[in-house]
């Protein structure tokens, strides 16, 4: 009898851990790229921690020269989108 009855919550368990996922799959939003808007993102926030850098500890320092290479290639994914998704 025990037997039966573990099956049965089992089965049970399994139903309802079915149920749920697909309950959280069905209200899932789609997912959406927003290239654009996260490469002018990227830009602007690389752009503004390298001047901050060459504020704060000079044109050549190594902050500086991070947030510069960094910049550059925020810059290069950009041109990258561009050239990839432009319309014909």
């Amino acid at each position: 009898m025990k037997l039966l009855s573990f099956s049965f919550l089992f089965g049970k368990s399994v139903l309802a851990t079915v149920a749920l996922g697909l309950f959280l799959a069905a209200g899932a939003p789609a997912a959406k790229a927003n290239g654009w808007d996260d490469c002018n993102r990227r830009v602007s926030y690389s752009d503004l921690r390298y001047h901050q850098a060459v504020e704060r500890f000079g044109p050549y320092s190594r902050d500086a020269r991070y947030w510069a290479h960094e910049r550059h290639v925020a810059y290069e994914r950009c041109e990258r989108y561009r050239h990839d998704y432009r319309p014909y």
